[in-house]
């Protein structure tokens, strides 16, 4: 091992190589601010040494595990004791802006608020939007095929890259840097590194789609007398939008009252903008160009569900202030959920109408196990992404109780034609529960791609799949 870390240090230069306690330091998982168990860690600046660092590793045969922002949720970037760990962070360079074809080009270790920060500035959108958006890098949002709070409207993160760079086990350079919307032109290269958690490839750059920027916002907190009226209220909000329906956050009432608690309301803050009790609350966004228009349509649609009795009560952001303190609750989740001590957070789609009845079921079954538990529930409802919370109580077991939260959480969306994973992936916490989503045939194809670009599987190994096991006949 020491010749290829000299070998790393020579081809990357002083500073680019943590061993030691300097590797240890850096974050083992989006939990642990500490504790990186990888044999070093290392900081490439450009896709040339990306390309340069695989290709060492791959001619030693040793794994190497891509790392972004370190703010995913499912161990995707666990790295062990043998492994290489390849940060991205200092591939952040927001390299050009086209105003004309609405793109922009960077790479992969620029955060999100960076790209939406910059595309702002040239009157644009970068329309992925999720709560780590500070932390979280375009790469990592490539990897696994963020959603976040605009999905309804602009997609996943799958619909705003237009064109990738990214580098193969063995050091290999693909790049594909399309910045056209209409490319037929073959196998399209980029899906094969979006949504695959670093295990095809390591995507250093990207082409990314930019929209309009919006001219005004406007938004509500709407609580509502129940799971029937809130999809109501939903396809009212789609068809009186125009259009510009961009965010529709629903609440079972659990969640909202952890976060509107006083006890955590800063100084100056308001009491919570709507009681207690109601059984759902959402929160609905527009983004339109008609500033005026917009906000009397806006107001309109809300009268017109209220006569309608979608709604118990409303609150309209007035201000950009009044509208930062409405997200905030449905943005600042960790601190929200602070109070309900050990658990464990999940995030499924299933189909819109079987939500109710899931997470009635899934109260049950948690009560019966841990008659202190607790399911928190909220999440994306226009697109069928439901972030479900197990509390288990004061734990036995943290980790035999994690395992028994997966059963209960995961098994009955089998059923229902539900994903166990909506918008984080399944790195290894998931891998064992991707058959209750995925067919054999397609686990069989996903092991066969696998097999194909990184034969020798040092390439994020042991993520998201068991390829021998998927490739066995008899599995």
């Amino acid at each position: 091992m020491g010749s290829l870390i000299d070998a790393l240090r020579a081809a990357l230069g002083p500073g680019a190589v943590l061993t030691g306690a300097d590797a240890r330091g850096r974050p083992a998982s989006a939990r642990e601010a500490t504790g990186c168990a990888a044999l070093a860690v290392v900081l490439p600046r450009s896709t040339a040494e990306v390309a340069r660092v695989l290709s060492l590793c791959h001619a030693a045969g040793h794994p190497v595990v891509p790392r972004a922002g370190m703010t995913g949720l499912v161990g995707g970037t666990v790295t062990g004791p043998g492994e290489i760990a390849l940060s991205l962070e200092r591939l952040s360079a927001i390299e050009g802006l086209d105003a004309t074809t609405g793109t922009l080009t960077v790479g992969a270790g620029a955060t999100i608020q960076s790209v939406q920060q910059h595309a702002a500035e040239h009157g644009l959108l970068f329309a992925l939007d999720l709560g780590s958006r500070g932390s979280a890098t375009v790469g990592g949002a490539i990897a696994t095929n963020a959603g976040g709070n605009k999905v309804i409207r602009y997609g996943m993160m799958r619909d705003l890259v237009l064109g990738v760079e990214a580098v193969l086990a063995d050091g290999t350079l693909v790049s594909s840097m399309n910045a056209m919307l209409k490319n037929n032109t073959g196998l399209d290269l980029k899906q094969l590194f979006i949504g695959t958690e670093g295990t095809l490839g390591i995507v250093t750059r990207a082409v990314l789609r930019l929209h309009p920027l919006p001219r005004a916002r406007h938004t509500a907190l709407a609580a509502l007398p129940g799971f029937d009226a809130m999809t109501g209220f939903l396809q009212a909000m789609r068809a009186e939008s125009n259009g510009t329906l961009s965010s529709f956050e629903a609440m079972w009432p659990a969640y909202y009252a952890l976060a509107t608690r006083l006890a955590t309301q800063p100084a100056g803050r308001p009491r919570p903008p709507l009681p207690h009790g109601a059984p759902f609350y959402v929160l609905v966004e527009w983004e339109g160009a008609d500033p005026d228009g917009d906000a009397g349509r806006f107001a309109t649609a809300l009268e017109r569900a209220l006569g309608r009795g979608l709604l118990l009560d409303a609150v309209v952001a007035r201000s950009e202030a009044e509208r930062a303190a409405l997200w905030a609750i449905r943005d600042e989740v960790s601190e929200h959920l602070r109070p309900l001590g050990p658990r464990t957070a999940f995030d499924v789609s299933l189909p819109i109408p079987a939500m109710p009845g899931y997470v009635d079921g899934l109260a049950r079954t948690v009560a019966a196990r841990w008659p202190e538990g607790a399911v928190v529930a909220f999440g994306h409802l226009g697109d069928g992404n439901l972030h479900v919370i197990v509390a288990t109580g004061a734990p036995v077991d943290g980790a035999e109780d994690g395992r028994a939260a997966a059963d209960l959480v995961y098994r009955p969306l089998a059923a229902l034609g539900g994903s166990v994973s909506a918008e984080h992936g399944i790195g290894l916490d998931r891998k064992a529960y991707l058959p209750l989503s995925r067919s054999a045939a397609e686990r069989r194809v996903m092991a066969l791609v696998k097999r194909a670009l990184d034969p020798a599987d040092t390439l994020n190994p042991g993520k998201v799949l068991d390829t021998a096991a998927a490739l066995d006949p008899a599995s």
